[in-house]
């Protein structure tokens, strides 16, 4: 890292990084604390002229969240103890930490994960203060909960809310992992889907422009919560119809229109929720290079075959073994189709996706069961007797296959990296 970088950082958030902020600027930011009733923009937070971004701390004053200092992230890590590491993503290392008020009074007791900014990596400082500012702000059931953050001299660290299951992906994809079950997978879908929904319905909507199967995390319950706001921007204003941008995000996630114009809207997200609804169904990822050519883009492969019912049983997870709903997976298949519309004008809305996804957790009917054989009981048998033939076809499979148990292999995700100017 160069020193230009780190000067730049203390320059953009003095106080929380050390610096004094001049008493005539306390002065200014009490003020706008005082009539502050709409959530921060990132725009605010990025103009230099702008007194919020001297003091981010003082911003998100009555929001709850913690500023630690690098001390207490050691003391809730162990030192970043290599027992505690989680993985690793584009924004650097995760831990799995604890916190009590013995680390700081009134702290609940609770475990909790911490990203460490990778200083060699792919995301910065912008991507880390993007998280600050959102979760900082935006509270919902399906959103990851930001406990707090640390910002000390170079380092950049975030603290949430451990969530035991991890990600969407490891449950979906992980190797001599148990398959999840249907009710389970539209159980995520759903709390997916209302998350998104809450951001774009939001008084001042958010674009989360990085949707996909990692970046949803799971409690112990399944319930889904999404991660990792980095890459997330604020809506179009007013009459405009879209945000333009440099193009970002996650290849094979990311909205086509998105990709080669750079306009940005909630149905780019759109978009990319069918991605995820597609691997739900498939146990596909994306993307697999190591498949034949034409299978390798899952969307390019699956998606003329999600209206057709007879073609749709082909495609649908084998690891499932049959054991989901047939109405359901036409219905969930169905909306798939329509989020990966290549017309945007032609996606439903996230709260249109909701109400879809809603009944169909419930759906009780089971196309083909896993076999059991079950072994017909014999009555003893004496010199002359023959034993008693099968009743009902009992032993037999009723005309019931067992699908073959059929694992993927893992592909990486990769990094579009791709940007425009």
């Amino acid at each position: 890292m160069t020193m230009k970088k780190k000067a730049s950082w203390r320059w953009l958030l003095p106080p929380m990084c050390g610096g004094d902020l001049p008493a005539q600027a306390t002065k200014k930011v009490a003020a706008k604390q005082s009539s502050f009733n709409k959530r921060i923009s990132q725009l605010d937070l990025s103009n230099p002229n702008s007194v919020l971004s001297e003091d981010l701390s003082m911003s998100l004053a009555g929001s709850n969240i913690h500023m630690f200092t690098l001390g207490e992230i050691k003391v809730m890590t162990q030192s970043f103890s290599t027992g505690n590491f989680i993985g690793e993503g584009g924004f650097g290392p995760v831990y799995k930490g604890f916190i009590d008020d013995k680390l700081r009074l009134g702290l609940k007791a609770q475990p909790v994960a911490v990203k460490l900014l990778d200083l060699d990596g792919t995301q910065g400082h912008r991507e880390w203060l993007t998280e600050v500012i959102f979760l900082g702000q935006l509270r919902h059931p399906h959103l990851v909960k930001l406990i707090g953050y640390c910002c000390e001299d170079e380092h950049r660290v975030l603290v949430y809310e451990y969530m035991p299951r991890g990600s969407l992906e490891n449950q979906l994809f992980r190797r001599f992992s148990v398959s999840l079950p249907w009710s389970t997978r539209m159980k995520i879908a759903l709390g997916a889907a209302k998350g998104l929904a809450f951001l774009h319905e939001a008084e001042k909507p958010v674009i989360y422009r990085d949707f996909k199967a990692s970046n949803i995390l799971l409690d112990s319950d399944y319930n889904a919560k999404l991660s990792d706001f980095g890459l997330a921007k604020d809506g179009p204003d007013g009459d405009d119809t879209h945000v333009s941008t440099r193009v970002m995000g996650t290849e094979g996630y990311a909205a086509p229109e998105y990709v080669m114009t750079g306009h940005l809207t909630a149905m780019s997200d759109v978009y990319s929720f069918g991605v995820v609804l597609l691997e739900m169904l498939t146990g596909r990822r994306s993307l697999e290079r190591n498949r034949p050519n034409r299978e390798q883009n899952l969307v390019e492969f699956a998606r003329p075959m999600l209206n057709d019912n007879r073609r749709l049983s082909r495609i649908m997870d084998s690891r499932l073994e049959g054991q989901y709903s047939e109405i359901g997976a036409r219905k969930a298949a169905a909306l798939a189709y329509q989020c990966l519309s290549y017309r945007p004008k032609q996606r439903p809305t996230m709260s249109e996706v909701v109400k879809i996804l809603e009944p169909l957790k419930d759906y009780q009917d089971m196309s083909i069961g896993t076999f059991v054989f079950v072994v017909p009981e014999t009555a003893p048998t004496t010199k002359g007797s023959e034993t008693p033939k099968e009743e009902n076809g009992r032993g037999k499979h009723n005309g019931h296959r067992r699908r073959d148990h059929h694992r993927y292999p893992r592909s990486p995700v990769l990094e579009s990296g791709g940007r425009r100017a």
